[in-house]
């Protein structure tokens, strides 16, 4: 299973993490209250399309992407929800729509929404509907190396 090499990354890394088991939970703030993380704190990952290139749009759970915002952050031309036959096999061994947030993994740009940036620690899914790893903010923006921009609302 990809999240047990997930955590072994993370320890390759020298990073210290959380493992939170849930009981199954699909959407993001099913997921929050299951594992019982707020959900300001949990964060999503969308697959989106700028210019018709792959890219991670990570945001809090209880937020929207707005993408007219994410078009005019990345000075794109076209930005869209990707359809999920366009990445499903770029995450082998992750649960359907449960990819973690590390795109640098995937080779894929990450933009975070600059909402996550305020809190100390962030939480995501780990391969899986059951299973969230929650680490330091500073630790994901050093592993990751995200595009800080603001493209979400509530």
């Amino acid at each position: 299973m990809w999240g047990d090499e997930l955590k072994k990354y993370l320890d390759n890394q020298r990073v210290k993490y959380v493992t939170i088991r849930h009981s199954p939970a699909y959407t993001a703030p099913e997921v929050a209250a299951s594992a019982h993380v707020p959900g300001q704190q949990l964060a999503k990952t969308v697959i989106v399309k700028i210019d018709g290139k792959l890219a991670m749009a990570v945001l809090p759970a209880s937020e929207r992407v707005v993408f007219d915002l994410l078009r005019h952050a990345t000075d794109a031309r076209q930005v869209e929800l990707a359809n999920e036959l366009e990445f499903v096999e770029m995450f082998p061994g992750c649960e359907r729509g449960a990819m973690p947030p590390l795109g640098n993994l995937y080779g894929m740009d990450v933009f975070v929404d600059q909402s996550l940036v305020e809190d100390e620690e962030i939480a995501f899914n780990a391969c899986s509907f059951t299973e969230l790893i929650k680490l330091a903010y500073k630790d994901f923006e050093r592993l990751v190396k995200p595009k800080v921009l603001k493209f979400s609302t509530r």
